[in-house]
C-alpha cells in the first residue's frame, strides 16, 4: 500500500493548511467549528472549549499537540482543523488516527479531502511509522449520522472495521442493586494524585488485550486525565478487596454539555472488572451503584459506550440494567506501508 492518499485534492483559492500556532488560544475557535458540525449533522455531542484546551496542553506517548495538529484557513479565517495521534492496538497494529472537522459552510469544495491527504502524510513521516514488525493502519471513527465523513474515508479505500454503541437508560428510577460479591466492598477514592494514579493503573490493566483498537495509557494520557475540567472523583464507585481495586465505574458529568442541552446526563465513562474479580457479579452492582450516585447528584438519565463486539458480554448486562442502544458510531480503517 501506498502512504499516498487515495483522494484527490484539488486546489483550492485561498486555502492554507499550517500548524497551530495559536496553541491552547484555538480551543475555542476549535470547539466552534466542532459544535457547528454536531448540530448540522444532528450529533448529540457539545464539544466544550475547556476539554480542547485541555487536549492541546498535554503531550502524550502518541500525539503532540505543536506537531500533530493542522489549521485549514482560507485567507487567514479557520474553517476547518485535523490531527493526528497513535497507539498500539490489541490486534496487533499500530493505528493512526485521523481526526477532524471542516465547518458546514465550506464542505464540498476539496478541504475534507486535503485534509486527509496532510493527515496520512503526516502520519507516514512520524518516527512512530517505522515499526520493524508492526502492520501500520490509518484509523478514524465517525458518528453514523456524519455521513458525509464515512463517505469520504470511504472512498479513500478505508472499510469499517468494527460498530459501537451508545446506550441510553432514559430515567435512574427504580434502579435495583444486586449484593455485592463475597469479600468485596465499595469506598471512596481519594482525589490525591495517588489514589487517582490507582485506579488509572487498574483500568488499564482491567481493558489491556480486550479492549478493541487500544487506548493511550501513557504517563502523559494520565496527566491529562487529571487536568479534565469534568474530573470528580466523588462521582467515582470503586469496588476494594483489601487494599487492591478490584473493578470500578468512572462517572463524569460534562455539564457544559448538558447545559447546551438543557438536559440532566451522567456519563458511566468507564465500567472495568479486573480478571481475577470476574465472573461473580461485580459488573452489575457497580453499574447499578453508579446509577444511583448520579441519581444522587441530580441526573436523570444515563449513558455508556460499548463496543458492539465486547467480549466479555457487556451488552447484555447493560442491556439487563436497563440501557438501550440510543446512537451507533463506526471505525474505519486502511493498511499503509513506508518504504524507508
Amino acid at each position: 500500500m501506498t502512504t499516498e492518499s487515495r483522494l484527490a485534492a484539488p486546489a483550492i483559492p485561498g486555502l492554507e493548511l499550517r500548524p497551530n500556532d495559536r496553541g491552547t488560544a484555538a480551543g475555542a475557535e476549535f470547539a466552534a467549528i466542532a459544535n457547528a458540525c454536531n448540530a448540522a449533522e444532528g450529533v448529540d455531542e457539545f464539544v466544550a472549549a475547556e476539554d480542547l484546551v485541555n487536549w492541546l496542553t498535554h503531550t502524550t506517548a502518541g500525539f503532540d499537540p505543536v506537531r500533530d495538529v493542522v489549521r485549514a484557513e482560507i485567507e487567514g479565517r479557520l474553517v476547518g482543523y485535523a490531527w493526528v495521534d497513535w497507539v498500539d492496538t490489541s490486534d496487533g497494529k499500530r493505528e493512526f488516527r485521523l481526526g477532524g472537522y471542516v465547518h458546514p459552510d465550506h464542505r464540498r469544495r476539496g478541504i475534507g479531502r486535503r485534509l486527509v491527504a496532510w493527515q496520512e502524510s503526516h502520519a507516514a513521516g512520524l518516527p512512530a511509522a517505522a515499526p520493524a514488525t508492526t502492520p501500520l493502519v490509518y484509523g478514524t471513527f465517525a458518528p453514523e449520522q456524519r455521513q458525509t465523513k464515512i463517505d469520504l474515508f470511504t472512498r479513500a479505500g478505508y472499510e469499517t472495521e468494527r460498530w459501537f454503541f451508545e446506550m441510553l437508560r432514559p430515567n435512574l428510577d427504580d434502579v435495583v442493586l444486586p449484593p455485592m460479591p463475597d469479600g468485596l466492598e465499595v469506598r471512596a477514592l481519594g482525589a490525591d494524585r495517588a489514589s487517582l494514579r490507582k485506579l488509572w493503573d487498574a483500568d488499564v490493566d482491567a481493558f489491556r488485550g480486550d479492549h478493541w483498537g487500544g487506548f493511550d495509557a501513557s504517563d502523559g494520557a494520565f496527566e491529562r486525565s487529571l487536568a479534565d475540567p469534568d474530573q470528580d472523583p466523588s462521582l467515582y464507585v470503586v469496588a476494594w478487596d483489601g487494599d487492591q481495586i478490584a473493578g470500578g465505574v468512572t462517572n463524569t458529568i460534562y455539564r457544559a454539555e448538558n447545559e447546551a442541552f438543557s438536559r440532566k446526563r451522567g456519563w458511566l465513562e468507564t465500567v472495568f472488572v479486573r480478571r481475577p474479580w470476574r465472573r461473580r457479579g461485580l459488573a452489575s452492582a457497580l453499574v447499578a451503584r453508579a446509577l444511583v450516585v448520579l441519581r444522587e447528584a441530580g441526573m436523570q438519565e444515563g449513558m455508556l459506550g460499548v463496543d458492539s463486539d465486547n467480549p466479555s458480554g457487556a451488552l447484555g448486562l447493560y442491556r439487563r440494567a436497563g440501557f438501550d442502544v440510543h446512537s451507533r458510531s463506526v471505525a474505519l480503517r486502511r493498511p499503509f506501508t513506508v518504504d524507508r
